[in-house]
């Protein structure tokens, strides 16, 4: 009988749930693909219906569950925390009281009641031993040191790992309140973003500033000779304030906050802004960019510390942090380890992964199996379904028989694009299953992309996607990170000479996120980009997610419609159907 093992993470953002069966990865999916909610942390009840529909199991068929922390640990850190801090703490303890003495103190019963599995099949791992796991079973390396850095856990906010067969060894951490993740946060919500769903903007407003606030940042954080390091929590209110990361030091230190949604308007394009306007957006884009300098730097003391400490070739990464692709390209290109591993769900979702190979490796002693190597793990629409879908809703449509053709064909004849092919991608990620491609080769597509199918701000940048085989003619690829932009995951230098030819999606900095597409894991999206390559000569296309602002990425038929009637794209491609807009 095969062992099938369902792991969970949710509770704080972005909830997953992943079902193994004898150790390999056979479904995965976030709960806001179903419940339409963007970083839903609720249980995933919806994700875990479809994962057992289509194993074609029920729960009684599970042999393990494994939840991603441990609810009683940090309970003690938060109790722990708001003693230590009171009576500043006070507004924010009633809030985490009422919170945790509801479900999630006792998980156990409530994971029971909700799935239907026996109490004695209920398992938790810790909340950074889950990250490392996702990281390190799911990489192809037999040996491994393994850095996972996020906001935190029960206790800890960084750790490192020795990796070895099917051995995770703890060797150093940091604990909480210290975090580079918090820290990066903080500037977040001081630029106007929101926490745990912002981050990556102000990595795309970096670009457009210089790091002229390096030295205030650098107050923030201090380092100690061991490899560790401190914040200084004078600047800090997130370990204490319910609503608040930062004090009113740190509005000193680097000026007055952005208001949420204030319109950006840096010198490269400042358009009818004023000059105080201007004056504003660039000092926000300096700060962000000494931000990110910072992050850099200090992820390259982590990693340099790591192999100091553990030794080998290759480096795995998890956590939040994991999925700052400008750092992870530097880690790459002047880290001191061969080989870089981030798996594409780094974050909290990605929990749920590394809980369920915990349990198959750690717990039960089954040895390796083969590395992820698919992005497409989640739900898949079955063609007569989509079929049904389309005529429910009186779409306009006709079945092409190449897809790959069709699309690039109208793609090379300037159209924009709405592409559902195959199941879900597993992470934040648009990698060619659930995406909104277009021509790079105008300029003007960015904005029109940004503004009228994405309804977002004009300040970000959109992610190449190209064949493997003729990626290192178009982008300088460090030779570590060529795992990574399998996943988008690590950005590169565009070749100097090829930016004129692809300027929507360069970076203003000269970079892109790029993300390379093999034939054996994306056959389909391989074939558009080599037929687009065939008409135009560039086998690259503009990618980003299929979803628009302030939404989840669409998962099914009818959320691709939906999307495609409140947008500007032209066309849209079902499972080998090809959507046209109402007239």
């Amino acid at each position: 009988m095969p062992v099938y093992i369902l792991g969970i993470s949710a509770l704080y953002h972005d909830s997953a749930a992943v079902l193994l069966r004898d150790g390999v990865v056979v479904g995965a999916a976030q709960e806001e693909r179903y419940s339409r909610l963007k970083h839903d942390a609720s249980l995933p009840v919806r994700a875990v219906q479809w994962l057992l529909s289509d194993a074609g199991i029920t729960a009684s068929d599970l042999d393990h569950l494994v939840f991603y922390e441990k609810p009683l640990r940090k309970f003690e850190r938060i109790l722990a925390t708001s003693v230590a801090t009171f009576p500043r703490s006070w507004g924010a303890f009633p809030r985490q009281m009422r919170s945790w003495l509801g479900d999630k103190l006792w998980l156990r019963s409530t994971l029971c009641a909700t799935f239907g599995v026996r109490p004695e099949r209920v398992l938790f791992c810790e909340h950074h031993l889950s990250h490392a796991a996702s990281a390190f079973y799911a990489s192809p390396h037999a040996e491994a040191a393994v850095l996972a850095v996020d906001g935190v856990g029960e206790w800890a906010t960084t750790t490192l790992w020795r990796g070895s067969g099917t051995t995770l060894e703890p060797i150093a951490e940091v604990r909480w309140p210290h975090s580079l993740g918090m820290l990066y946060s903080t500037i977040t919500a001081h630029l106007g973003f929101a926490v745990n769903e912002g981050e990556y903007k102000v990595m795309g407003m970096a670009a457009y500033g210089q790091p002229k606030f390096r030295a205030e940042v650098d107050q923030l954080l201090r380092w100690d000779a061991s490899g560790g390091y401190a914040l200084d929590l004078d600047y800090f209110s997130f370990h204490w304030h319910p609503t608040r990361s930062g004090t009113p030091a740190l509005e000193r230190l680097l000026g007055p906050p952005r208001f949420p949604g204030a319109p950006f308007t840096p010198a490269a394009f400042p358009g009818d802004a004023t000059p105080e306007q201007v004056a504003d957006s660039q000092r926000y884009a300096d700060v962000a960019a000494s931000a990110q300098a910072q992050m850099e730097e200090a992820m390259l003391r982590l990693v340099a510390h790591a192999k100091a400490a553990v030794g080998t070739d290759a480096l795995c990464l998890a956590g939040g942090v994991a999925l700052n692709s400008v750092a992870n390209r530097r880690i790459a290109k002047e880290g001191p380890f061969a080989h870089l591993w981030v798996q594409p769900a780094a974050g909290d979702a990605g929990g749920a992964m590394g809980a369920a190979l915990w349990v198959w490796h750690a717990v039960l002693g089954n040895p390796r199996g083969p590395a992820l190597s698919r992005p497409d793990l989640g739900r898949i629409t079955p063609v007569d379904r989509a079929r049904e879908m389309l005529t429910d809703l009186g779409a306009k449509f006709e079945v092409v028989d190449d897809p790959a053709r069709s699309a690039a064909a109208d793609l090379a004849a300037g159209k924009v694009i709405g592409w559902v092919q195959g199941g879900d991608e597993w992470g934040p990620r648009a990698l060619g299953h659930r995406s909104i491609l277009a021509d790079p080769r105008s300029a003007e597509t960015k904005d029109h992309v940004n503004a009228r199918v994405k309804y977002r701000e004009l300040f970000r940048p959109f992610a190449p996607a190209v064949t493997v085989e003729a990626a290192d003619a178009w982008f300088d690829i460090p030779e570590a990170a060529r795992e990574p932009v399998r996943w988008m995951l690590a950005t590169a230098d565009v070749r100097p000479e090829k930016r004129a030819a692809i300027p929507a999606v360069v970076h203003v900095d000269g970079s892109a996120r790029v993300q390379t597409v093999d034939a054996g894991a994306s056959p389909l999206f391989h074939r558009l980009l080599s037929e687009f390559g065939a008409l135009t000569g560039v086998p690259i296309v503009l990618n980003t997610s299929f979803n628009l602002k302030g939404e989840p990425m669409v998962s099914c038929t009818v959320d691709a419609m939906a999307s495609f009637h409140r947008s500007g794209l032209d066309l849209l491609y079902v499972d080998g159907f090809r959507v046209e807009r109402p007239r």
